[in-house]
C-alpha cells in the first residue's frame, strides 16, 4: 500500500506528520511525505521518502510585509495574506500535484489538503483519512481554537467551527481551483469539501492529547483523539559539551524561545527576555534565530542556544517560555515542567488558556503586552509554585504513557483492512501488518 501524506507550514506544522509518515512506515507501509522543499533535509533523515510542494512557509513568512500581518495576530489579515500567497503559487503547484498523489492507495491530509490534495483525490478516487493537531470538526464542547478572540457561548460553539472552516476554504480555494483545472474537474463548490469529508466513513485523526483536550462526547464515533504524534531526536543525537557545561554548573534555567514567529524588532524582544530572567532571578536557555533573540552578549547566567530537540532540552528546564503553537506546546506538557505562553494570533491563545486552565502554567501573555515586568512576575509565580510543578509533572507523566503514533497507525491500518476488500484502490497490507491486526 502506498500512502502520501500532505503536509503544510512551519516546522511545528510539518514535524507531526513526519512523526505520523515514519510511525506508518516502521509498521511496513510505503509513504511518502508531501512538504515544502526546506523540509526535505529532515524528511530523509528520519527515512522516510520525500516530495516538494516548492517554496515554504519559513521562507515567505520572513517578509516585512509577513511580520506586519503576524504581529498583528489579526486572523481575517493572516488569511488574507495567505489568500494572496495561494494566488502566487497555484500556478506552479498545481501541474506538479496531481502526478504526485495518482498513484497513492490513499491520502492522509489536514488543512493542507484543501490547497488541491482532497480534489486530487476526489478524481482518482483515493480514500483520504483527515489528520490534524488542532480542533478542526465542529463541537458544542469548545468553540473553534483559530479565534479564540471570539466572546461565544455554547449554542455559538458548533458554528464557529464552520465560519472558521469557511474562512480557510475562501483562502485556499483558488490553489484547489487550479488544480481541478488541470484536472478537468468543475470549479469546486462555494462551500468547499466539508460535507463530502463529513460523510465519509474514513477514520478522523487528532494527534494531540485527551488529557489536555478530552474528545468531544458530540464528535462522531470515527474521529479519534490519539494523543500527540511526537518525532524524537535520531540516534546517535548528542547535545553541544557548552550547553551540557552550563546545565551542570546551577539550578536548572527557563527556556525561552518563540518558534518561527518573529519580532519586528529582535533587540527589544532579547531586551525583555534577559530582563525579565535577571528580575526573576533565574538562569536561562535562550533560542536564537528568527524568532528573534539574537544576542551577541549575554551574562554567564544566560546561554545561547539556535536549534536543539525539545524532546532533550524541555525535560532539563524549570519552566519554558514559549509562543503556543501546538508543537511547542505538545513539548512542553511531556516534559513536565510549567509554560509560560506569549500568543502571538492563530491557535496560540487557546493552548495558552488551556494551560492556564489545567494548572500547569500561569495566564497566557499576549505578545502586544509581554513585558520584561510581566514576564519575571510570570517566571517567578510559575518557579515558586509547587502545585504548579506537580500538576506539570503529572500531566507530562500522564501524555508519556500515551502512544499518539501507534494508536494513529492502529486506526488507519483498521480502515485499510476493512476496505481492502470493498475498495478498488487498496492492495492487500503486508504480512507483519495483516498479523498485528488479527492479534487486535
Amino acid at each position: 500500500m502506498k500512502i502520501s501524506v500532505v503536509a503544510s507550514g512551519t516546522r511545528g506544522d510539518v514535524q507531526p506528520y513526519l512523526a505520523l509518515s515514519k510511525g506508518l512506515q516502521d509498521a511496513g507501509l510505503s509513504v511518502r511525505l508531501l512538504a515544502s522543499e526546506n523540509f526535505e533535509t529532515l524528511v530523509q533523515e528520519a527515512g522516510v521518502a520525500f516530495a516538494s510542494t516548492g517554496i515554504g512557509a519559513e521562507e515567505r513568512i520572513q517578509s516585512e510585509e509577513w511580520r506586519n500581518v503576524i504581529e498583528g495576530g489579526n486572523f481575517l489579515k493572516v488569511l488574507g495574506k495567505m489568500q494572496a500567497e495561494m494566488k502566487n503559487a497555484a500556478a506552479e503547484l498545481a501541474p506538479q500535484l496531481p502526478p504526485l498523489l495518482a498513484d497513492s492507495d490513499l491520502i492522509i491530509s489536514g488543512m493542507a489538503g484543501l490547497g488541491g490534495a482532497f480534489s486530487v483525490a476526489e478524481h482518482y478516487k483515493i480514500p483520504v483519512i483527515q489528520a490534524y493537531v488542532v480542533p478542526f470538526s465542529p463541537t458544542l464542547a469548545f468553540a473553534t481554537p483559530l479565534v479564540p478572540w471570539l466572546p461565544l457561548g455554547q449554542l455559538l460553539n458548533r458554528p464557529s467551527f464552520h465560519l472558521t472552516r469557511q474562512m480557510f476554504w475562501q483562502s485556499t480555494k483558488v490553489a484547489d481551483a487550479e488544480t481541478r483545472k488541470v484536472l478537468g474537474m468543475p470549479k469546486p463548490s462555494f462551500w468547499g469539501p466539508f460535507g463530502d469529508l463529513a460523510r465519509s466513513p474514513a477514520p478522523v485523526l487528532y494527534g494531540y492529547s485527551h488529557h489536555v483536550l478530552p474528545r468531544p462526547q458530540d464528535w462522531q464515533p470515527q474521529i479519534y483523539v490519539t494523543g500527540y504524534w511526537f518525532l524524537d531526536e535520531g540516534e546517535g543525537w548528542q547535545p553541544p559539551a557548552d550547553l551540557l557545561h552550563f546545565l551542570a554548573a546551577g539550578d536548572a534555567p527557563v527556556y525561552i524561545g518563540f518558534g518561527s514567529m518573529i519580532s519586528r524588532n529582535p533587540e527589544e524582544a532579547a531586551r525583555i527576555a534577559l530582563e525579565a530572567l535577571a528580575q526573576s532571578g533565574q538562569r536561562g536557555v535562550l533560542a536564537a534565530g528568527w524568532g528573534g533573540l539574537n544576542v551577541a552578549d549575554v551574562p554567564d547566567t544566560v546561554h545561547l542556544i539556535s536549534s536543539l530537540p525539545h524532546s532533550w532540552l524541555f525535560p532539563r528546564m524549570a519552566a519554558v517560555v514559549h509562543h503556543g503553537g501546538a508543537g511547542t506546546t505538545a513539548a512542553g506538557l511531556r516534559a513536565g515542567v510549567p509554560s509560560i505562553v506569549t500568543p502571538f494570533g492563530m491557535d496560540q491563545p487557546f493552548w495558552g488558556q488551556r494551560i492556564a486552565g489545567m494548572g500547569v502554567g500561569p495566564q497566557p501573555i499576549p505578545r502586544k503586552k509581554l513585558t520584561a515586568e510581566r514576564l519575571a512576575a510570570a517566571i517567578s509565580e510559575t518557579v515558586e509554585n509547587q502545585s504548579m510543578r506537580e500538576r506539570a509533572t503529572a500531566l507530562g507523566e500522564a501524555i508519556r504513557r500515551e502512544d499518539g503514533v501507534g494508536q494513529a497507525v492502529a486506526e488507519v491500518t483498521r480502515y485499510c483492512e476493512k476496505t481492502k476488500d470493498g475498495g478498488r484502490r487498496f492492495r492487500p497490507l503486508p504480512l507483519r501488518l495483516e498479523r498485528k491486526i488479527e492479534r487486535g
